[in-house]
């Protein structure tokens, strides 16, 4: 029924979607996704991940999950995380890799709807920890257009890696351009 549901309304909004993903060979990864400069980013995004059939999770405070919220935010694939220490957030989604057979979650690097000079790059480590693929994904305001794109071969040099991702989302257009960072660097905190 999503399906149905998330296809009528993209069409409806005038939304094309693609993917490069091959969820039959891979049943985890971290999936990046950008520009985030609106709260309109988190429909289409949702929709369109109903629309290609993948299920995906997303962290959010564990705050938000206090009735009547919790229950619509678990429907909505939220996770409920203590994000009081970054490292915290790492371990959990670690655990969550080994715990499940299939798990995609999804992170904004941008960390924020407000312009950010430095990406947090917490995917990166995410993704190098629990032994999984990244691959990109976009919400193309400009041209309408969205999806999942290839994937990011980590190099373990991660200067080297933002560069390859400033290099794919230059030609995305945000729903702010302004707001959006066009060369992002990983932030400088350590962990």
């Amino acid at each position: 029924m999503a399906y149905y549901l998330a296809k009528f309304f993209l069409w409806l909004l005038g939304w094309k979607i693609t993917s490069d993903f091959p969820k039959d060979k891979i049943k985890k990864c971290v999936f990046i996704v950008a520009p985030h400069t609106s709260y309109y980013d988190f429909i289409i995004g949702k929709l369109a991940f109903y629309f290609l059939k993948v299920e995906t999770k997303i962290f959010i405070k564990k705050d938000l999950f206090k009735f009547p919220l919790g229950p619509i935010l678990r429907s909505l694939g939220g996770v409920p995380v203590d994000r009081s220490r970054v490292r915290n957030i790492i371990s959990q989604a670690v655990e969550m890799y080994n715990k499940y057979d299939t798990f995609y979650l999804t992170i904004t690097p941008e960390g924020t709807r407000k312009y950010n000079a430095n990406w947090k790059h917490g995917f990166y480590h995410i993704a190098q920890e629990a032994h999984v693929p990244i691959y990109f994904c976009f919400i193309d305001f400009k041209h309408k257009r969205g999806g999942i794109g290839p994937e990011l071969k980590i190099t373990g040099d991660i200067k080297k890696d933002f560069e390859v991702i400033n290099e794919y989302y230059k030609k995305i257009g945000a729903r702010h351009p302004e707001k959006f960072n066009l060369t992002p660097k990983p932030h400088e905190q350590q962990y």
